[in-house]
């Protein structure tokens, strides 16, 4: 296969283009690729690396994890993906996302050494953003792992310590097909003398095993450390790290009874690095409360009232569908649009209590699950008709009419569906718990 000459351009939508020709496969696990590459680069390590991986929660530890360090004055790179609107969003610099100008001069640099490696889309972009951020001269890195841990090309880089959020089912087919498969998967990040998190209770026996084998120093949630609180009528949540006092904490700002547990597991990450009383609890309170991620339960009020979640696995339906119980009353219509490699059922299932009228899409992919196979199998195990929209757009339309001013209309199943969903509800709604994206004007170079 003949690969097609890079561009030359200042162009980021060009760079973007030729990049999804590079590899046949759009996943391919490996690290020989990207550590090949990184050698010839040549980059200075930061002061400090610290890695998130996990099933679901990965991107909102990586953003606290970064509110907390730049609270203490660090000036903080964060590498998350997919992105929900636009590639910039995965490379960040204190707060601000990359501009396009370094970002295609991060992938001038990195073709310019590859020579014959091949590299996936995602590869390029570690590379780059590990370049983007040398440039920039951050001091930490939190940089969350693409696809399981052990053979993603985030774990190229050795680091300092690491989350491990949870464990569930999800990427079978490249992970395992059980949870103690995907959490060794996941373990591959652990490295000897380090501190793990790992954030659910109770952690797989892989995740015990294997912190064992390779010398990490692990920390349990529930053992290592604890949260308490976070109830109705009990405003805050409590956080204790080993056998300290509890300290006591306000809610973070991104929506979702499940996102204090997320905070515990980037807190005790920190706290484990860096000390326990380099951040006192109002600084904490402030880096928390400032944490905005698009599509994770996000809400905006347009003429109607929406919910947009990119959660497309099981255990994150099971977290929007508690989310839409504790939160609304009314009827609720879902759009969904998912990849044809997710498990429906288990997310359709749990959503089912709560969702009056469904709506299926086909998400802007390669591997998305087309309408009308959705909707079949949407009607049959909701037991009642399931509407299909020929796009995004449509669905949107057809929602608002299906739907009064104080109804909810939910968003979900896929980066794919949430981020064209947003760009166009964004330009129009009242209030976002969005960040800001022109990064044209306030990104970092």
């Amino acid at each position: 296969m003949v690969t097609p000459v890079a561009p030359q351009s200042a162009n980021l939508a060009e760079w973007l283009n030729w990049l999804e020709t590079l590899s046949p496969r759009e996943i391919v696990l490996g690290l020989d690729r990207v550590q090949a590459v990184l050698s010839r680069l040549g980059l200075q390590r930061p002061k400090r690396v610290v890695t998130v991986a996990g099933t679901n929660g990965k991107g909102s530890t990586a953003a606290m994890l970064a509110a907390l360090y730049g609270a203490a004055g660090c000036k903080v790179a964060i590498y998350t993906s997919p992105h929900v609107s636009r590639f910039n969003e995965r490379m960040c610099v204190a707060d601000q996302m990359l501009s396009d100008s370094a970002i295609v001069n991060a992938f001038l640099k990195v073709e310019s050494v590859r020579q014959d490696v091949p590299l996936t889309y995602f590869e390029f972009g570690t590379l780059a953003a590990l370049v983007a951020f040398a440039e920039a001269r951050a001091e930490v890195y939190v940089l969350e792992v693409g696809l399981g841990g052990r053979l993603d090309a985030v774990n190229a880089i050795d680091p300092d310590g690491a989350v491990i959020c949870n464990v569930s089912l999800d990427h079978c087919d490249w992970l395992g097909a059980d949870v103690e498969s995907i959490a060794r998967e996941k373990a591959g990040v652990m490295r000897a003398g380090i501190p793990v998190v790992y954030g659910a209770s109770p952690a797989p026996q892989a995740i015990v095993d294997i912190a064992q084998s390779t010398g990490a120093n692990l920390l349990l949630a529930d053992r290592d450390f604890h949260v308490g609180g976070n109830e109705p009528g009990r405003p805050g949540w409590t956080f204790a790290f080993r056998d300290l006092a509890p300290i006591t904490l306000q809610v973070p700002a991104l929506a979702g009874k499940f996102q204090v547990r997320n905070a515990a597991g980037a807190l005790a990450l920190y706290q484990s690095l860096e000390g326990t009383d380099t951040l006192t609890p109002p600084a904490i309170d402030a880096a928390f409360s400032a944490v905005r991620l698009a599509g994770r339960m996000q809400r905006l009020d347009t003429t109607h009232r929406w919910l947009l979640d990119v959660g497309h696995n099981p255990a994150a339906a099971k977290a929007l569908a508690e989310e839409l119980a504790r939160s609304h009353a009314g009827n609720i219509t879902a759009i969904l649009g998912v990849l044809a490699d997710k498990d429906l059922t288990g997310l359709v299932q749990p959503l089912l209590p709560h969702v009056d009228s469904w709506i299926a899409v086909t998400p802007r992919a390669p591997r998305a699950l087309p309408a009308m196979e959705l909707a079949s199998r949407v009607a049959s195990l909701a037991e009642k008709p399931c509407w299909i929209a020929e796009s995004i757009e449509a669905a949107l339309t057809l929602a608002v009419d299906l739907s009064a001013q104080t109804d909810l209309i939910v968003v979900t199943g896929s980066f794919y569906t949430v981020g064209p969903a947003l760009d166009t509800l964004a330009p129009v709604a009242r209030s976002t718990l969005g960040y800001t994206r022109d990064a044209d004007t306030k990104g970092a170079s």
